[in-house]
């Protein structure tokens, strides 16, 4: 099953995932955060906007390589995965 991992920012809004093995079933990327928000409800609110996109500043990676599809989160996600959310860095 693929592992979730994320940045200790996003621990700090839904602690019930702080030192948890993280795993969610193979599929899409919009069915591995579905699985993530049934452990801490509100996660998907926190990462994605009004419209079920990332927002604009949450980037997502599959084994080290950043989602494609931001829009509908359909990249697959294989059984042997690591999902990584983290926050983008902006400003100068």
């Amino acid at each position: 099953m693929p592992r979730v991992e994320m940045t200790q920012h996003l621990y700090q809004f839904f602690p019930q995932l702080k030192n948890c093995i993280i795993t969610v079933p193979p599929g899409s990327v919009a069915e591995a955060l579905i699985a993530i928000n049934e452990i801490a409800p509100g996660f998907c609110d926190y990462v994605l906007d009004e419209h079920g996109a990332l927002r604009r500043h949450v980037n997502l990676s599959i084994n080290n390589t950043i989602v494609i599809d931001k829009t509908k989160l359909s990249d697959h996600v294989p059984d042997d995965a690591t999902i990584y959310i983290f926050q983008s860095l902006s400003g100068g």
